[in-house]
């Protein structure tokens, strides 16, 4: 490597004309310039530049020599305008991963981003099972909960909660339960695979008390939007992310249950690689679905 900087510095020096103003160039002294040339031509055993008063002149092995130079340097300046232009414009494969609940979430999210920045792709993971964020080089991960121990970089962007839903028709035929006990004795669509569905309810009461209740599933599917669309077909009661819930619950196709009982609130969280500076990509791609997430009905602060 030291070699390359001289080589570098000799390039530098025949470009500019003279070793003072490649020092300027280079933010050196004109003898620290001058030293790296001279061990250069020791190191080597050949004479780059033939010096005077005057100027300075190449030797022909100096001349064969400053060609493959020049290349060098032309090339570390395009690379140094590539990690510019990295830091400062969205560009290349942004690769996320998120729960499948999600991934419309984010579709929408970074569509501005995306039709801004032409060079801009994305790759988006939506998987419910936890993806190797390493092995998948993931730049941007969301995941809701709590999490492990990891060298990643953690940023709460909001929280959210479970809702108890059922469609107007399912509580025509069947009514709703007034107390969570009653859930036990109600047609339950579960979620598989969650620590809800592991460790069963565990509801607060507005006024602070608590319940634990385990219904067992009549329906149980690993894909939560499945088990939205059977509950406001009326199959049975259902929990259902707060944003998801949220235009169902407005337009009245399904109701809220147990209203007075809730579910703790899940925080949202992005990771990104521990990094000392994130490339452009990232942080206007978290920028841009931290304010989503902030706007989004049924999240919450």
């Amino acid at each position: 490597m030291d070699d390359l900087r001289a080589l570098a510095i000799f390039a530098t020096v025949v470009r500019q004309g003279s070793m003072s103003a490649a020092a300027r160039q280079l933010g050196l002294s004109a003898s620290a310039v001058s030293q790296q040339v001279r061990a250069l031509e020791r190191w080597h055993g050949v004479t780059l530049l033939h010096r005077s008063t005057r100027k300075l002149t190449l030797s022909d092995a100096g001349a064969r020599v400053y060609a493959e130079c020049a290349q060098m340097v032309e090339a570390a300046e395009r690379a140094q305008q590539q990690l510019r232009a990295t830091r400062d414009e969205p560009s290349g494969e942004l690769r996320v991963a998120a729960p499948i609940g999600f991934g419309p979430y984010l579709a929408t999210a970074l569509t501005p981003l995306l039709l801004a920045h032409p060079a801009l792709s994305l790759r988006l993971l939506v998987d419910d099972a936890m993806i190797d964020l390493i092995d998948a080089r993931i730049d941007l991960a969301i995941r809701v909960g709590r999490l492990p121990d990891s060298s990643w970089v953690a940023r709460r962007l909001c929280a959210m909660t479970l809702v108890l839903c059922a469609a107007p028709a399912y509580r025509e035929r069947r009514g709703l339960p007034q107390a969570p006990e009653e859930l036990l004795a109600h047609a339950w669509l579960s979620q598989s695979g969650t620590a809800t569905a592991a460790r069963g309810l565990e509801l607060q009461h507005t006024d602070g008390r608590r319940r634990a209740v385990h219904p067992s599933p009549n329906v149980a599917s690993n894909n939560q939007l499945l088990l939205q669309q059977m509950c406001a077909a009326g199959l049975g009661i259902a929990l259902i992310g707060s944003p998801d819930a949220h235009a169902d619950l407005a337009a009245g196709r399904l109701a809220r249950v147990l209203p007075d009982w809730a579910l703790p609130p899940f925080d949202v969280w992005a990771l990104t690689p521990q990094r000392d500076a994130q490339p452009a990509k990232v942080r206007h791609a978290l920028a841009a679905i931290a304010a989503y997430f902030a706007d989004m009905p049924g999240m919450l602060p």
